[in-house]
């Protein structure tokens, strides 16, 4: 069992307190404005999506826009979160085998959609999960909808071109077939003012909504746009080859003033 990392710090460790929170996230100036219930039903034409993993005050308003979507799209079988690995440990792409305990109870490892990732550069490596927060902080939201899901989190040390790419299309086997949602947790702009992580994250962000993932690397290095999460996203897209759109952006300059800020998206990306 992977123990949480981050809860008492990035979200509440208490169950009540982050339902509160949660609701409170959802209704923020900033969110969606309602409080979402689970289609059972739904059309389920989300097929992935990129969603921030700052602490909850900050990014949470922004993440509950992708959340709110995927509500009302309907719950999938299973997901995959992607996120970098912040603490520089373990292998280039880790995954791990280890369910993870939240404040709502514990978020279940999909056993067979992990084994069929986990072959060639795919390694399973617990340690490198063992204090990253980008894939931990998904799971409430999650679990706030639906309060047993199945999931196979990835770690990505390693975020060149070729590697995500490559990752994207092992994923894209893998789901072949399969009712999963890839989730990509990201950031954008880190600790510049709030007009150039505007400029800069709509740059990206334009390349993310095309599903264009060379360009949205030319951006990247040509803007030096510092993204912590742009292999996840290229992964995901090339996984779920759809087009995206925009949900809400944000910055940390818009939940309290700030000189430096950092960016925010929530994109879905649904099936063509």
């Amino acid at each position: 069992m992977r123990v949480p990392a981050v809860s008492g710090q990035f979200y509440p460790s208490e169950r009540d307190e982050l339902d509160s929170l949660i609701r409170e996230l959802y209704l923020h100036p900033l969110g969606p404005g309602e409080i979402p219930t689970l289609v059972q039903d739904g059309e389920r034409r989300i097929k992935g999506g990129v969603v921030p993993h700052a602490g909850y005050i900050f990014s949470g308003p922004v993440a509950a826009h992708f959340y709110a979507s995927l509500a009302k799209d309907g719950c999938p079988e299973s997901f995959i979160i992607i996120g970098p690995n912040h603490y520089g440990v373990g292998s280039p792409i880790a995954l791990s085998m280890e369910d993870f305990l939240t404040p709502y109870g514990v978020a279940r490892i999909d056993k067979e959609l992990a084994k069929s990732i986990a072959k060639e550069f795919v390694d399973i490596d617990e340690h490198a999960h063992r204090y990253e927060h980008s894939i931990e902080v998904q799971l409430p939201f999650l679990q706030f909808l639906k309060r047993e899901i199945k999931f196979v989190p990835i770690a990505m040390l390693s975020q060149e071109y070729e590697m995500a790419v490559e990752l994207g299309k092992v994923l894209r086997d893998a789901i072949d077939g399969k009712d999963v949602v890839i989730i990509a947790s990201s950031d954008f702009s880190h600790y510049v003012p709030k007009k150039v992580a505007y400029a800069n994250d709509m740059r990206a962000i334009e390349k993310i909504l095309k599903g264009d993932v060379k360009g949205l690397y030319d951006v990247i290095y040509r803007y030096g746009i510092s993204m912590c999460g742009y292999g996840a996203v290229a992964a995901m897209l090339t996984a779920t080859g759809g087009r995206g759109k925009l949900l809400k952006y944000a910055t940390s300059g818009d939940v309290q003033p700030m000189n430096e800020v950092v960016g925010y998206a929530a994109i879905k990306v649904e099936r063509l």
